[in-house]
């Protein structure tokens, strides 16, 4: 079952990686302003984020199976459609289709496998699901680069067309047939939630995506969506808490220590995440001079060290538990990104790239953690929430992550050309992005102190019966 569904992912998390090192190409050959083409990456973000909410409902309707098939066959379709692009218009809808199908199929894969793990061996589990979002990082730059220097633009999107013809036949032959019985009521689509969740969301991502370093949060490109979308989204807060049915988002579930505190975590992971995702590139090229692809291989062992520490962190959790795990992750994370704040045009490499491998392994183990521990003691019918709400707080914490340091590099940075004075304005920018990852550590002390006891074996073997019985059936 994880292996059906990574295939499946894999292809939407490339996506989301590949096409950053395309960009100038597309203004080029697509005759856009870079700032139109930035939509191609922004409309597809904004996508995903209007979908999320809607995994839950539709998961409950069309069943697990049905709508994993639906949403990759969509990401096919979008897919496809983005390779045939004749405009910068018609890429940026075409890419607005992948992300609503990825926006679904993301949470749906923590969703079906946390369910059918029944609350055992989580570290193990996440482990499993975060195996595409560890190879995105170390393949995605690099595969693009290849791309591009074989063959044009359009391959970047025709590469996903075997991840999701195989992905589908695979989910289709063996994730299990739960479609919901003819005779079993529906559950409703909050219609009011939808309309207030979603389009909050997705200013507010708008706002944070227009932070530039000149005018920072303070200009009315920013302000305006930012609170166009905080207004709804905190009405959308008070809906679902007085509503007496199942809102699109159960925001209740922050009554659970474990999922306010994993989604705090994840929040501030995201930052460290996706903040220093654009700072590093951005290193290598402006002040080491690499190419794309060049920053791409660099940025390598900080994704093989965050491929590393799945099975060790996975291992770890289920032993000692999340808080445990999580404490040494972050406070690795915070001091192996120091020697970043002291960079000089003259840094040795060699050094570089072990602080980068070393950082993989504790930004791995960071992400684990916490996203373990949010389903730890949740009932079956909780789990589709939970995975909603983390997923979420990441992307929101990744967005804040990148529009913050971009102030801060492009302040400090200013009017420097050389290789020198352009190092003193990441050493400033990695400073603040030691500090946020900092700011985790003490609340790691929230999450659950020790792993959910295993099922007995009686129960599991009750378990295996049954479900021996129901296949059968």
């Amino acid at each position: 079952m994880a292996i059906t569904l990574i295939v499946g992912a894999l292809g939407v998390v490339f996506d989301t990686t590949i096409i950053s090192v395309a960009l100038n190409g597309l203004a080029r050959d697509l005759d856009a302003p870079l700032s139109t083409i930035q939509w191609v990456s922004t409309g597809y973000m904004l996508a995903v984020f209007i979908a999320i909410p809607l995994a839950g409902w539709a998961q409950s309707r069309l069943g697990g199976r049905r709508l994993w098939i639906v949403a990759l066959s969509g990401f096919l379709a979008g897919s496809v459609l983005s390779a045939l692009a004749w405009t910068a218009s018609s890429l940026i809808a075409f890419r607005i289709v992948q992300g609503l199908a990825g926006g679904i199929m993301m949470p749906l894969m923590y969703t079906l496998l946390m369910q059918a793990a029944k609350g055992r061996n989580i570290g193990k589990v996440i482990a499993i699901i975060t195996v595409p979002t560890a190879l995105g990082p170390i393949l995605g730059p690099v595969l693009g680069g290849l791309i591009l220097s074989l063959a044009n633009w359009r391959w970047l999107f025709l590469i996903n067309i075997p991840f999701c013809l195989v992905g589908i036949w695979l989910a289709w032959r063996n994730l299990p047939d739960d479609r919901p019985a003819p005779d079993q009521p529906r559950a409703r689509l909050d219609a009011v939630g939808l309309l207030l969740l979603c389009p909050g969301s997705a200013a507010l991502l708008y706002g944070l995506s227009q932070v530039d370093g000149d005018t920072g949060f303070a200009s009315a490109q920013v302000l305006i969506p930012l609170l166009a979308g905080l207004a709804p989204i905190g009405g959308f807060t008070f809906w679902a808490l007085t509503r007496a049915t199942a809102p699109l988002v159960d925001v209740r579930m922050f009554r659970h220590r474990s999922v306010a505190s994993s989604s705090t975590l994840l929040f501030l992971g995201g930052i460290s995440l996706f903040g220093s995702m654009m700072l590093l590139p951005l290193y290598f090229q402006q002040v080491r001079g690499a190419t794309p692809l060049g920053a791409g291989l660099l940025l390598i062992p900080q994704g093989v060290g965050a491929l590393v520490a799945r099975g060790l962190a996975g291992t770890y959790m289920d032993r000692v538990g999340p808080r445990a795990v999580a404490l040494v992750a972050f406070a690795f994370v915070a001091s192996s990104t120091v020697p970043f704040a002291f960079v000089t045009a003259d840094t040795s490499e060699i050094l570089l790239l072990v602080a980068l491998f070393i950082r993989g392994i504790a930004l791995g183990a960071a992400m684990i953690a916490p996203m373990g521990a949010a389903f730890v003691g949740l009932e079956h019918e909780d789990i589709p929430d939970a995975s909603m709400i983390t997923r979420v707080a990441q992307q929101i914490g990744g967005a804040v992550g990148v529009a913050v340091l971009i102030v801060i590099l492009q302040r400090n940075i200013g009017d420097a050309h050389t290789p020198d004075a352009l190092a003193s304005g990441f050493d400033h920018a990695f400073w603040w992005s030691v500090a946020l990852t900092a700011a985790a550590v003490p609340l790691c002390l929230l999450l659950p102190s020790l792993p959910e006891p295993t099922a007995p074996a009686d129960n599991r073997a009750q378990e295996t019966s049954e479900n021996t019985g129901s296949t059968t059936q």
